[in-house]
């Protein structure tokens, strides 16, 4: 048997409850990281939340943006999750994956609707948005993240809230973040073989990114980008708007490779190299300062390798600084250019090397900090730092939101429709449509 035994799940009999927890499971090519959040853990007072449970484990199975062995991811998430419940004293029956898998990538969709002599209502918005998803065509691929970026009256752009306005035509721009089919269903597989249910998958650097950034960051403009071992995404926000995602499937693991092949030495070895002794700028003394390390192969003659650790930064640096510029072109290309005074934040376990944050500075010309999860005061100092932005955050939406145009449930079983827009009764809106409207205008 592969992962959770069965016995970890609660009962699921006929008109048995379910677990009354919100799980957060993070899966990534370097760790699987699982947070647990009972009800009582929203804070409403202060929006912040308090993490009842947390385990992670070295990830298994997961390389260059994909699952390449389920059975190994499948034994690794089942860990995490067994640790998170010890932690918690509350069993788990499903979690929210987040991950950068998959080839991630956004798309935007424009709609625009008639409008009569009335005033705009709630079922002119959701004749819009069903519109909108109407034109969604994404062959191969599976939409997880469905927002709406922003709404115009007669062309007039920036309108947060069109109810009760008057005019000739709503207008909708939505924003549907995708992910490879097949790594979609290789991951609800994974999920199957650890006993655990699916219910929703969130882009790394959109959770991060709720974690991580402040209002008045989200509103002036900011970008988050989330290293993680196998990959590098990041999220441009803006109006208090998702406007864009971008991925590459290059990370901290790529850097660990370089040292490995530059220094050979064993991929153990540079691993701990990069961890104790890695960075990305140069410091005083470097060129004196001789660092040790195993040497690769079996041979027990062999001795070890020894370098001057400026040799270590001028294999980190090159690196660091290529996946940097490469996003930073690729989020031009996309006609996402920085603002002057959008702010940068980095989450991610890979953004903690030292030197990242200054090479980041460096090239995209703005202020940088590392990111931290803002809203979860009470976590453990192990579980507080940038590589746990993205479990944090996708507690954080589920306590706080945003919601989002389509329910999880529904991008989880099938290809989204126009069908699937909030609907709208006569004589008012069902608890769905109102709910989203309520916490998205």
């Amino acid at each position: 048997m592969v992962g959770r035994s069965r016995d970890m799940k609660p009962e699921q009999g006929r008109g048995a409850p379910r677990a009354p927890v919100v799980a957060a499971l993070d899966l990534g090519q370097s760790k699987v990281a699982c947070f647990i959040m009972k009800p009582d853990g929203v804070r409403h007072a202060d929006r912040t939340i308090r993490v009842a449970g947390a385990g992670h484990v070295q990830s298994r199975g997961v390389k260059g943006g994909a699952i390449v062995n389920m059975d190994e991811t499948a034994q690794a998430i089942g860990h995490a999750v067994e640790r998170a419940e010890r932690a918690a004293g509350a069993p788990v029956s499903g979690v929210v994956v987040t991950t950068a898998i998959g080839q991630m990538a956004s798309h935007r969709v424009q709609a625009r609707v008639s409008l009569g002599s009335h005033p705009i209502s709630d079922a002119d918005l959701a004749r819009a948005i069903g519109m909108a998803l109407a034109q969604i065509r994404l062959p191969n691929r599976r939409p997880i993240h469905v927002l709406p970026i922003a709404w115009s009256v007669d062309g007039a752009r920036g309108v947060h809230d069109p109810r009760a306005m008057r005019g000739g035509s709503l207008g909708l721009d939505l924003l549907v973040v995708s992910m490879s089919e097949g790594s979609f269903n290789a991951l609800s597989h994974c999920l199957e073989l650890a006993h655990l249910d699916l219910q929703g998958v969130a882009a790394a650097p959109v959770v991060s990114s709720l974690a991580a950034l402040e209002e008045d960051e989200m509103e002036l403009g900011a970008l988050c980008i989330d290293m993680g071992g196998g990959s590098t995404s990041a999220a441009v926000w803006g109006g208090r708007s998702l406007l864009h995602i971008e991925s590459l499937n290059v990370g901290g693991d790529h850097v660990t490779a370089d040292i490995a092949r530059g220094l050979s030495t064993s991929r153990v070895g540079a691993e701990r190299l990069k961890t104790l002794h890695g960075s990305a700028m140069a410091s005083a003394n470097e060129d004196r300062e001789m660092l040790e390390a195993p040497p690769r192969g079996e041979d027990a003659s062999a001795g070890p390798v020894i370098v001057p650790r400026a040799m270590l930064k001028t294999v980190i640096a090159p690196r660091v600084e290529e996946t940097l510029e490469l996003l930073r072109d690729r989020l031009k290309h996309a006609g996402m250019g920085l603002e002057p005074g959008a702010g940068l934040v980095l989450t991610g376990g890979a953004s903690q090397l030292n030197g990242v944050r200054e090479l980041a500075v460096r090239v995209f010309d703005r202020p940088v900090r590392l990111g931290r999860p803002q809203r979860a005061p009470h976590l453990a100092d192990a579980a507080a730092g940038p590589a746990f932005c993205s479990a944090a955050g996708v507690l954080l939406r589920a306590a706080y939101g945003p919601r989002e145009a389509v329910s999880a449930r529904k991008l989880m079983s099938r290809q989204i429709t126009a069908a699937d827009a909030p609907k709208v009764h006569r004589g008012g809106m069902v608890a769905r449509a109102a709910g989203w409207l309520r916490d998205n205008l």
